[in-house]
């Protein structure tokens, strides 16, 4: 079974945010980059494009994640949760994120892209050259790195494609060099 049908299964063929018809779309739920059923939700149009423009912003539209937060789906409860930090200068989203519960792997997910975190609290990866790194960014080794329980070194000048950002420590990336999977001190990059 694809993984369209099987959302089309789990949400009854509607958006699970706001429970619209028309225009669904398979939405990954950062910081994941593959459609996998555990990773991604179905989404309307109207949903998507709030989610990736904030000025088309209608708060009234998200008043439905007081149905939809209390899913059993984790990838909804994060989209949930980080569509409720978005608006809690409103008002009423600030109440439904108090009755929120995720578990600690969710809530690790649903914070990870540095949603409902307060500026000065937020780690921030920054690069040899102070530019600052996000998820999906390519860098450039400066040095050469011996890789620790590999066999290799990697060379300096080598490009990382699509790193993930270590969420607990502002010093570490991670990415695939030579078909593994390492950790990458920041100051050993330069973000392209």
């Amino acid at each position: 079974m694809s993984i369209e049908k099987e959302l089309h299964t789990r949400s009854e063929s509607k958006c699970e945010l706001c429970a619209a018809t028309e225009d669904l779309k398979i939405v990954i739920v950062a910081p994941a980059t593959e459609e996998k059923i555990d990773h991604c939700i179905l989404a309307c149009s109207t949903c998507i494009n709030q989610m990736e423009d904030g000025a088309t912003m209608d708060a009234n539209h998200w008043r439905c994640l007081n149905d939809s937060m209390w899913s059993n789906v984790p990838a909804v409860q994060v989209v949930a949760w980080r569509m409720l930090n978005r608006l809690k200068a409103e008002g009423w989203p600030q109440d439904l994120l108090d009755m929120l519960y995720l578990d600690e792997d969710t809530k690790k997910w649903a914070e990870s892209t540095g949603e409902g975190i307060d500026e000065e609290d937020k780690i921030r990866h920054i690069d040899s050259n102070g530019a600052i790194l996000s998820n999906g960014d390519t860098v450039t080794l400066i040095k050469d790195l011996d890789v620790k329980g590999a066999t290799f070194t990697a060379k300096r000048g080598t490009a990382v494609r699509n790193i993930m950002l270590v969420a607990d420590n502002a010093e570490h990336i991670e990415g695939n060099v030579s078909g593994q999977r390492i950790v990458i001190l920041t100051k050993f990059v330069k973000k392209n």
